[in-house]
């Protein structure tokens, strides 16, 4: 969701820095927690994340990719890392639609295969018919682990993934235009 579906102010090292996190992913971190550092911990995220939900900007394109997508009768699921209440949050600001949402509520996470796993079971697609269009590496690397080959990156940051096997788009309308072109090629 966050830097795929909406641009959103995040900053990541003050936030893990106020955290402590110690170099870990950030929900792996506060998972291993006891409490009540956990419970405190947490109540910091969530101000962050609400902080810069509230700020949150649509990416350009996003509301056309998600017709087309309507429109070839291609399901959408939005896996996220985020919680569900930015998510209801978003969703009631922008009023987009997928057929599915999970988010860090269902107990799976990215960079764990299992979220994708559970969008696959639920919507009951096989993985040689899906993509995963994600901005970061923990999009990368739950895609890879649950065996799903095709990756777009939206994300300028084209070094940043130079080691990895996907697709680096500049943006929706590029990633509509090479969705097409795979549908005609079927």
């Amino acid at each position: 969701m966050d830097g795929t579906i909406v641009d959103v102010p995040y900053d990541w090292n003050k936030i893990k820095s106020e955290l402590e996190t110690r170099g870990k992913p950030i929900l792996q971190f506060l998972h291993e927690l006891k409490e009540p550092e956990k419970t405190k911990k947490w109540n910091i995220l969530k101000r962050f994340e609400k902080e810069a939900t509230e700020k949150a900007v649509l990416k350009e394109g996003i509301f056309d990719f998600l017709d087309f997508l309507k429109k070839h009768n291609i399901k959408s699921a939005l896996v996220t890392n985020n919680s569900f209440e930015n998510v209801a949050y978003l969703i009631n600001k922008f009023n987009f639609h997928f057929d599915l949402i999970l988010s860090r509520e269902s107990g799976l996470w990215k960079p764990s295969a299992e979220p994708f796993q559970k969008a696959l079971d639920m919507l009951q697609l096989n993985r040689q018919e899906c993509c995963v269009v994600g901005d970061s590496l923990f999009d990368i690397y739950a895609a890879a682990a649950a065996s799903i080959e095709r990756i777009f990156i939206l994300n300028g940051d084209e070094e940043k993934f130079s080691s990895t096997a996907v697709e680096i788009l500049p943006g929706y309308r590029e990633l509509q235009e090479r969705m097409e072109q795979l549908l005609s090629d079927r």
